[in-house]
């Protein structure tokens, strides 16, 4: 059998470039704080965000509040990616946050539409997109088009910077409370994202990371000429392709026998009908088995050769199979990491890449509401919205053991749009009751 290997050029495109925009639309007037009622609330304006809110402006929803931390639809995502130095999305052109069932301008259209902006490399990858094959999207196409959809369905007069504390649902409506603003809805939508995971207490104690120990989404210090890199992802592959471009000796920990290559961080027959059918037709432990096994990190293909070569020339030491006993600091600063098999690794610095885990709404919801369950929230499956609050609805991560592991991808945040917008859409139209009574208490689940 013959492997096919992209090669690392694929990872390369420019960013930052100059984008053509819309003409602004006259912006209206508006206050500093939100109006205290509106049809919907959507809690963040990372990509599922922004899907749900163009989706709503196709219905004919636009009484909309849309909360974020950060202001800027989007730009919490981009700045992650960023700050990993990453050049080109996973997903390929036909996963995009535009919405289904509408001709909306969609990514692979809008990197036609500018195609004297492309590189002959990414005009290749436009071509493998509209020939059926796996396509790879240069950052700088996605955050333009992000801009594009942000611009066409007046997203950003809709979004207020403010941090979202309560969401309290009632029977006939939600509260939303934020640090600056409270605002009554009749629906919530929570897309709230994923949050970098915590290493586990017995490394250090818990608390801050001892000196020279960072997380991937803090800005790595430039010291030194060893640094270790701990984790399996594709984030951890751009933090290792930094240090090795910078001239660093890394040392690269992977607690699971072996790395693994893929083309999307989730297996391709989870985006289709018939894989979240599968995901639909077991019970809740089968379902779990599902997202243990799918839901694992991985890498980029693309990636592999120069990581191979990197290994082969002693630039990259690889520690795989051994779990981490203990962190601390060493002398002068350094990271030291002890491994299960006795092994010592120490570097100038130390970056956490761990992984993610979803935001299931706990924090926000009362507790009772959330049904959490093995970590996950008890959901209708048709609407997605909350058992027990059935005038919220989430979109991303948090609705995995109803869409299966997709539910993460953007892809996925397309598919759950499709079901929330739309009746939430039939909601305020009065074609469907206003919500499902909702349940007395905490039940089994699925």
């Amino acid at each position: 059998m013959t492997s096919f290997i992209p090669g690392p050029h694929l990872l390369d495109s420019p960013r930052g470039r100059d984008w053509p925009r819309l003409p602004a639309a006259p912006a209206p007037g508006r206050e500093p704080v939100p109006p205290r009622r509106a049809d919907v609330v959507i809690v963040g304006a990372g990509p599922a965000g922004l899907a749900v809110a163009s989706a709503l402006w196709h219905h004919g929803v636009r009484d909309i509040v849309v909360f974020d931390r950060g202001g800027k639809p989007c730009g919490r995502f981009f700045d992650r990616v960023d700050l990993l130095g990453q050049r080109v999305l996973r997903s390929p052109y036909e996963h995009h946050p535009g919405v289904e069932g509408y001709r909306d301008c969609e990514l692979l259209d809008f990197a036609r539409l500018h195609w004297g902006r492309l590189t002959p490399i990414e005009r290749r990858e436009v071509r493998m997109s509209q020939a059926g094959h796996r396509s790879v999207v240069p950052l700088d196409v996605f955050e333009a088009y992000c801009d594009h959809l942000v611009d066409t369905h007046r997203i950003a007069e809709k979004t207020w910077r403010d941090t979202v504390r309560d969401v309290l649902p009632a029977a006939t409506d939600v509260t939303v409370r934020a640090d600056r603003a409270t605002v009554t809805a009749r629906h919530v939508v929570l897309c709230p994202g994923e949050e970098r995971r915590e290493a586990p207490v017995e490394w250090w104690g818990g608390g801050a990371a001892p000196p020279g120990v960072t997380y991937w989404d803090e800005r790595v210090p430039p010291l030194g000429g060893r640094q270790v890199v701990v984790g399996a992802g594709l984030t951890s592959a751009h933090l290792i392709t930094n240090a090795l471009a910078a001239g660093r000796e890394v040392h690269w920990v992977v607690r699971e026998p072996g790395e693994r290559y893929q083309c999307a961080d989730v297996n391709s027959k989870f985006f289709r009908p018939e894989g979240r059918a599968r995901i639909g037709s077991v019970g809740w432990s089968d379902r779990l088995g599902l997202m243990a096994e799918f839901r694992r990190a991985s890498i980029m293909f693309e990636f592999r050769p120069q990581l191979e070569r990197a290994e082969a020339e002693g630039r990259l030491v690889v520690h795989r199979g051994d779990a981490i006993t203990s962190v601390a600091a060493g002398a002068g600063g350094t990271a030291v990491l002890r491994l299960a098999g006795g092994r010592r690794v120490s570097g100038d610095s130390a970056v956490l890449a761990l992984g993610t885990t979803p935001e299931t709404g706990r924090g926000l919801l009362p507790e009772e509401v959330v049904g959490e369950r093995d970590g996950w929230p008890e959901l209708d499956e048709r609407t997605l919205t909350y058992a027990y609050a059935p005038l919220v609805s989430v979109v991303g991560a948090a609705a995995g053991m109803v869409l299966g592991p997709a539910a993460r991808n953007i892809d996925g945040h397309r598919v759950a749009t499709a079901r929330v917008a739309g009746a939430i859409a039939r909601s305020l139209r009065g074609d469907a009751p206003a919500a499902t009574p909702a349940r007395a208490k905490v039940g089994a689940g699925v």
